[in-house]
């Protein structure tokens, strides 16, 4: 079901603020609770940045993960602070406009991103942890048949994704990661597997130091 746009709140100002943007940029959009975002974060982001030729990273901190447990969930406003400083990176920008909006789901955000900015190449951007689990997410299938993919492998979840049901549905849709460049100007469903360097660091892993740690609880 199509979400209309009176389904969204606006601010009493007008629309949301958002990152600019222009007509033809190539986007890549990093979705999840960054609680707390790391430099695991960024390192997929630089992949993404590098490998899909995208002119911007957009970092959406979301309100909370509906298939997590929000019981650890640290403020929207001190999550956006920290990704900020770890971004570390021009290209990179944070927003937490989801709250805003008050979308829940991906899939609400992704239809209102193209509504709002069609002129746009997103690609939408996650690990291969996500992948594996990507068949549980509200409108699944509608997300991958709004706009183009790009899954980063993580340590452990190599096969597991590749096999999951949702890459196994779309398999006829990958395109082999020599085809990376070209991902954004693909007409969706179409996505690729990058592998490459990867990143040990889990959002999980740091709440546990921090939890234990002298230092960490600074």
């Amino acid at each position: 079901m199509k979400l209309s746009p009176s389904r969204f709140r606006i601010r009493p100002s007008g629309l949301p603020r958002l990152p600019r943007v222009a007509p033809g940029m190539r986007i890549g959009l990093y979705g999840g609770s960054f609680n707390p975002a790391h430099a695991g974060h960024r390192h997929v982001s630089r992949m993404a940045l590098k490998r899909l030729g995208l002119d911007r990273v957009w970092w959406i901190v979301t309100p909370g993960n509906p298939l997590k447990d929000t019981g650890e969930l640290a403020t929207t406003a001190m999550r956006v602070e920290e990704a900020r400083r770890v971004s570390d990176d021009p290209r990179i920008d944070v927003t937490a406009f989801e709250e805003e909006i008050g979308a829940r789901y991906t899939v609400d955000t992704l239809a209102y991103l193209k509504r709002r900015y069609p002129g746009v190449r997103f690609v939408w951007i996650m690990g291969a942890d996500n992948l594996a689990s990507f068949h549980r997410w509200r409108g699944w299938r509608r997300i991958a048949g709004m706009m183009p993919m790009a899954v980063i492998d993580r340590p452990g979840w190599t096969l597991k994704a590749t096999r999951s049901r949702s890459a196994t549905t779309l398999s006829s849709s990958r395109i082999s990661e020599a085809e990376a460049p070209a991902l954004p100007g693909l007409v969706p469903p179409a996505w690729v597997f990058l592998h490459g360097p990867r990143s040990h660091l889990s959002s999980t892993q740091l709440r546990q130091w921090r939890r234990t740690s002298p230092t960490g609880r600074r």
